[in-house]
């Protein structure tokens, strides 16, 4: 993956800002996603084309976007809920362009008020509308299966039954799944045995990220089993900002700068410079000075001589 082992996809502007009350200025975000990009980030969510009377703070997303393709090298991700959305960001100029399938169909419901045959007619629309696109125009489409492991509204999730959507978002046109632990129940374990389960279904290039919330605490041991397998992408929020508006209770993003401590302290590479990092961590603190900002690796700073072998 262009010299990187493990590909730290930085959520935050999208993730992260939609689960806080305060509406961060478009100014702030551009710079924000700027001095991600200096540190080294190759993927940054910026943001989602939702309706601004919903999620008010997403409302300058085409902005975000247009700021963010003139950075060389960085692929603009955004998170779209229906057609409409796609299409909002097409017309942006999105390089990739995601798509949440609940598992769970309360949630789903909750969530974009679609039961499952309806996202899945949403997902084929989007999918004929990228292939209508010149090759080289089209972005990568992509669906994550929300709620994969556990669900604050049902419950327990069915595998089975992730199984079923993830074959089924594939037949219906997306070029890839993901597995998003939406409300923060999942295990090493599950993790494991779920990706293994998709894969066997899809095929391995067809899942090759996840989407891991550390609400109990266990985002890094489950983003650790991930890799461990041979997913080679994995999202996080700097500072660990965020969760699902739409889920009670599913707070806690990775912590973007504890995964890249994780991955480069095992000799795994990110291409993220931690100086760069850190810098743009104290922009996120001063833009948001009322919002709670975690992480481990920039409390203790890193070990006298790491990276130095």
């Amino acid at each position: 993956m262009n010299g990187i082992d493990i590909l730290v996809s930085e959520v935050g502007p999208r993730d992260g800002l939609q689960s806080i009350s305060q509406i961060m200025p478009t100014a702030a975000k551009c710079e924000w996603i700027s001095l991600l990009a200096a540190a080294g980030v190759r993927e940054i969510e910026v943001g989602s084309f939702v309706p601004p009377s919903v999620l008010p703070q997403m409302a300058d997303t085409a902005e975000l976007v247009v700021h963010a393709r003139t950075i060389p090298g960085l692929e603009v991700a955004v998170l779209v809920p229906n057609l409409r959305g796609a299409e909002n960001a097409l017309a942006a100029g999105a390089h990739k362009i995601s798509i949440p399938l609940s598992v769970s169909e309360t949630h789903s419901l909750k969530n974009v008020r679609r039961t499952h045959e309806q996202m899945l007619d949403e997902i084929r629309a989007i999918a004929g509308r990228v292939s209508a696109l010149p090759e080289a125009q089209r972005p990568h489409f992509e669906v994550g299966l929300s709620t994969a492991f556990g669900c604050t509204l049902e419950g327990p999730v069915s595998e089975d039954l992730v199984v079923r959507l993830a074959a089924a978002a594939i037949e219906a046109g997306a070029a890839e799944v993901g597995l998003s632990d939406t409300t923060g129940y999942a295990n090493p374990a599950q993790v494991r045995r779920l990706v293994k389960k998709v894969w066997d279904a899809v095929g391995r290039e067809k899942l090759n990220g996840v989407h891991l919330h550390n609400t109990r605490g266990q985002g890094l041991a489950n983003a650790l089993a991930a890799m461990d397998i041979g997913i080679t992408t994995v999202d996080a929020s700097m500072g660990g900002v965020g969760g699902c508006p739409f889920a009670p209770g599913a707070s806690g993003n990775i912590v973007t700068e504890d995964l890249v401590f994780l991955v480069e302290a095992m000799g795994l590479r990110t291409g993220i410079d931690f100086d760069g990092l850190l810098r743009a961590r104290e922009y996120l603190c001063a833009a948001l000075p009322d919002v709670e900002i975690y992480g481990f690796t920039p409390e203790a700073g890193l070990p006298r001589g790491f990276g130095e072998q």
